[in-house]
């Protein structure tokens, strides 16, 4: 089973870098039909992950633009 949470892993990091607003979606599914999933700290150290994924992309695209 830890092949297949690894591979379910890798798709989602790339869905959240390629189509964030269908990740978004996707993820919100998730939390409405199990939110005992989103519970507790998880689910805070993944808004500062979020938080911190956000503010990188902003960095990039300024670099973008530079």
């Amino acid at each position: 089973m830890s092949n297949l949470d690894d591979s379910i892993g890798k798709i989602l990091l790339e869905l959240q870098k390629d189509d964030p607003d269908t990740f978004k979606k996707l993820m919100k599914r998730a939390q409405e039909e199990n939110p005992e999933l989103f519970e507790g700290d998880v689910y805070d150290e993944n808004k500062v992950i979020e938080e911190y994924n956000r503010k990188v992309d902003e960095h990039d695209k300024k670099i973008d633009e530079n």
